[in-house]
């Protein structure tokens, strides 16, 4: 590492030509520089390095063994280092084969991740998607890791830290099987309450929730008989029972077996963001994939 500290790197790019050319006036040439500066640089090189490197010969110059050794790795070292500062090539979906990693609750793997599905295995058929369970207190973290390349939260409470993108908004309607006897038409603020409702608890347990609080408001309670950790149970629970509940309207679209009313209170909804770390922000690949969930939902 001090050589390193010691050494300009455009000399190891002269060293590479003297390596090949054998010969200072032609090495020169290869590299648009005078006969005289690449003599001084060799010189240099000859003093970081310990050792002649190159000779007087009958023909031209020849390399030392200390030269022949470092032939194959300087090469080697010099593609490398120009690969990665070339322009960065537009991104081929076609012929990717980038295995991507988002965090994601049961809700958004229903209403984000499956949406962009299909069009992700018919452009990008050579990429692989990986699901992870969204844990939110540990999103920033993951991200800057390189965990995870996504994640999908409501707009509010997500970490300041990351970049975001708002992909929808959403609003709560009641749900309730598709023959139920009290959902035939939307139920007045006393039925509603009087209803059994199964509710979503993301920590566990927990019997009360955002409307809940419209409610408290307005001096009144709902009768939460059933508590549970996923919006999918949800949906098989009220599609088999006589339980109610207030979903987000984009899990119960087009699901024959839910009968949908609105609800005769007015719960406030939220916005969904797809978020990441700067880290990825200019990425190409990432930036695809960013626009292609976006247009699929």
């Amino acid at each position: 590492m001090d050589n390193l500290r010691r050494l300009d790197l455009n000399l190891l790019v002269t060293l590479d030509a003297l390596l090949a050319e054998h010969n200072v006036t032609r090495a020169a040439e290869r590299l648009h520089l005078s006969q005289p500066t690449v003599s001084v640089q060799l010189a240099k090189l000859r003093d970081v390095l310990g050792d002649p490197l190159l000779l007087p010969g009958p023909r031209g110059m020849r390399p030392t063994a200390r030269a022949e050794a470092l032939r194959e790795p300087l090469r080697h070292a010099l593609e490398g280092l120009a690969q990665a500062v070339a322009p960065v090539s537009p991104f081929d979906p076609a012929k990717a084969t980038h295995a991507w990693r988002v965090a994601a609750s049961d809700y958004s793997e229903s209403t984000i991740v499956l949406p962009a599905l299909s069009g992700l295995r018919a452009v990008a058929p050579g990429t692989r998607l990986a699901v992870l369970g969204i844990i939110p207190s540990r999103i920033e973290k993951q991200a800057e890791q390189g965990e995870i390349d996504l994640a999908f939260h409501t707009t509010e409470g997500a970490p300041p830290g990351l970049r975001r993108r708002a992909l929808f908004t959403e609003r709560y309607i009641l749900v309730g099987r598709a023959g139920h006897p009290r959902l035939k038409r939307r139920p007045t603020l006393a039925q509603f309450c009087s209803l059994d409702h199964v509710i979503v608890s993301p920590d566990g347990g927990g019997f009360y929730g955002v409307t809940d609080d419209v409610l408290a408001r307005a001096g009144l309670t709902r009768n939460v008989v059933l508590s549970v950790p996923h919006f999918l149970f949800v949906m098989s629970a009220v599609a088999s029972t006589d339980l109610v509940a207030m979903l987000p309207s984009r899990l119960a679209h087009n699901v024959g077996a839910l009968r949908v009313v609105e609800p005769p209170v007015e719960v406030p909804g939220y916005e969904m963001s797809m978020l990441w770390h700067e880290r990825v922000h200019r990425d190409p690949a990432h930036r695809w994939l960013r626009d292609h969930i976006a247009g699929a939902v």
